[in-house]
């Protein structure tokens, strides 16, 4: 009985561990987004740190990327930026990619 224990603690770990991984690609990848629409709606740096964060907090509104595409757009339409909801939906895969391949390589 006690591997049967052993074996689900590690499972409930490895869980735990794949959660937080997730949780931190997602907010690097959203600081990544959140830098790109800065840079579009020509934001100084300071003000770029702040959208940043900001970007990374709208994604706790609600699950999914939703939130944050809703932001992303409306952000963006207000400055006058041409920018499509596909082309926010592409960053952001684009951004997702480099968040895990950043995150992976300071793992190693």
């Amino acid at each position: 009985m006690t591997d049967f224990k052993d074996r689900e603690r590690g499972e409930e770990a490895k869980f735990a561990f794949d959660e937080e991984n997730a949780f931190k690609i997602a907010a690097r990848r959203n600081r990544l987004v959140g830098e790109w629409a800065a840079g579009k709606m020509g934001l100084t740096q300071e003000e770029t740190d702040a959208y940043k964060k900001a970007v990374v907090q709208a994604d706790f509104e609600e699950a999914g990327d939703e939130d944050v595409i809703r932001k992303l757009l409306g952000d963006l339409t207000a400055a006058e930026c041409d920018v499509s909801e596909s082309d926010i939906r592409a960053k952001l895969e684009e951004c997702a990619i480099e968040a895990r391949r950043q995150f992976m390589s300071e793992r190693n």
